[in-house]
């Protein structure tokens, strides 16, 4: 879970920081036909962790849908 801390950390300051490896993920979308972004808590590792967000509800603003492992 250490790693899913430093990873909301990063999101705090830099959310297209090269160590997340955010992404589009085209599979979802937000309540509002939001686009829905992946970032990279861990790598390489058995059900590595993933955060899923959105942009919003306001500006400079992110809603984290979830924090799960990857399957």
């Amino acid at each position: 879970m250490c790693a899913v801390l430093k990873t909301l950390g990063l999101m705090e300051t830099n959310l297209r920081h090269p160590g997340l490896k955010t992404h589009k993920y085209d599979s979802l979308e937000g309540a509002n036909g939001e686009e829905i972004f992946e970032a990279y808590a861990q790598n390489n590792t058995p059900g590595a962790y993933r955060v899923f967000w959105h942009d919003g509800p306001g500006k400079g603003e992110v809603t984290i849908i979830a924090i799960t492992p990857h399957p």
